[in-house]
């Protein structure tokens, strides 16, 4: 079953195009990676989903609800992002009591054990801690509530590298023993890409890309040696990145749709045949231009 579904789905703000004719769905009880560049359309998506705002065009159904002023999807969803609205006049300790009437699913016992794991204070204000700290208070709620559909919108903010691993960590465990729909968007897929099981890649408000993480390791490849080698095994070929070394060297990025046999004659007629990273795909994918920062310089 298909906990979200969106079909021709736009979104405007004037003449600005946030969304244009989305279509995809993601299966319920896993954690999708919501990827791409500043602009993408991520969180303006991620709002419809859980009902902040209305598409222009298209369709998009939430657990086979529309999201938008439904009460259902509403009582069923959490989303977490660095502008969370709490109660400005209560204490962080007091907020958690608050916010645990609003989740059927609120498990009181595990946000108090984050909350002492991560050394809070409770007297403080939530206004008044610092940008990381609010991340990982933000990220207790998210993860307390038990949502069918949870969403983390650059959940991370502000954390250290050694919160943000405890972060990582804490939401697997508790997904594997509390299974949901967990949508999670951030710009750090190297550090996600583990916990993740689909990622969709969007590009100027259209998908760019939905592929299991596993998949989306294979899906290119990078040549690298002699011009006239790399131009003779990349015929006809999408080039997804170009770089050039030196004169006579280029290194490229294409879809890996060759035959094992063809990446070993690409071999042993002097070309490196290199793995590519899903994070740095994922760039290359997104990029307005195929070639590197070197471009800026001019070419040799």
């Amino acid at each position: 079953m298909n906990a979200v579904e969106c079909r021709g789905l736009s979104k405007r703000f004037g003449s600005t195009v946030a969304l244009n004719d989305l279509s995809f769905s993601i299966k319920e009880n896993t954690i999708t990676g919501l990827v791409g560049p500043n602009g993408a359309g991520k969180t303006t998506l991620l709002k419809i989903l859980t009902g902040y705002l209305k598409q222009t065009a298209g369709e998009v159904k939430v657990f086979s609800g529309h999201p938008f002023n439904n009460l259902k999807v509403s009582a069923n969803t959490v989303f977490v992002d660095d502008n969370l609205a709490l109660p400005g006049t209560l204490s962080i300790s007091e907020t958690l009591d608050a916010v645990r009437s609003f989740y059927p699913n609120w498990d009181h016992d595990l946000a108090l054990r984050l909350f002492e794991y991560f050394s809070f204070n409770p007297r403080q204000l939530h206004k008044n801690l610092s940008k990381g700290m609010k991340s990982t208070y933000n990220m207790i709620i998210g993860l307390s509530a038990r949502c069918a559909l949870t969403i983390f919108d650059e959940p991370t903010v502000g954390m250290d590298a050694s919160v943000r691993k405890d972060f990582y960590r804490a939401l697997l465990q508790d997904y594997l023993q509390h299974p949901r729909t967990i949508i999670f968007s951030s710009h750090l897929l190297k550090e996600i890409e583990d916990i993740l099981e689909e990622i969709i890649l969007l590009r100027e408000g259209q998908k760019r890309l939905q592929l299991p993480v596993a998949e989306l390791r294979e899906y290119a490849v990078g040549l690298r040696g002699r011009k006239d080698l790399v131009k003779q095994f990349t015929v006809g070929k999408e080039i997804y990145r170009w770089e050039q070394f030196g004169k006579n060297s280029n290194f490229v990025v294409v879809q890996n749709d060759y035959t094992g046999a063809v990446l070993q004659e690409a071999g042993a007629a002097g070309l490196e045949v290199l793995p590519v990273s899903a994070e740095d795909l994922c760039v290359y994918l997104t990029s307005r231009t195929r070639g590197g920062i070197d471009d800026v310089f001019g070419r040799n």
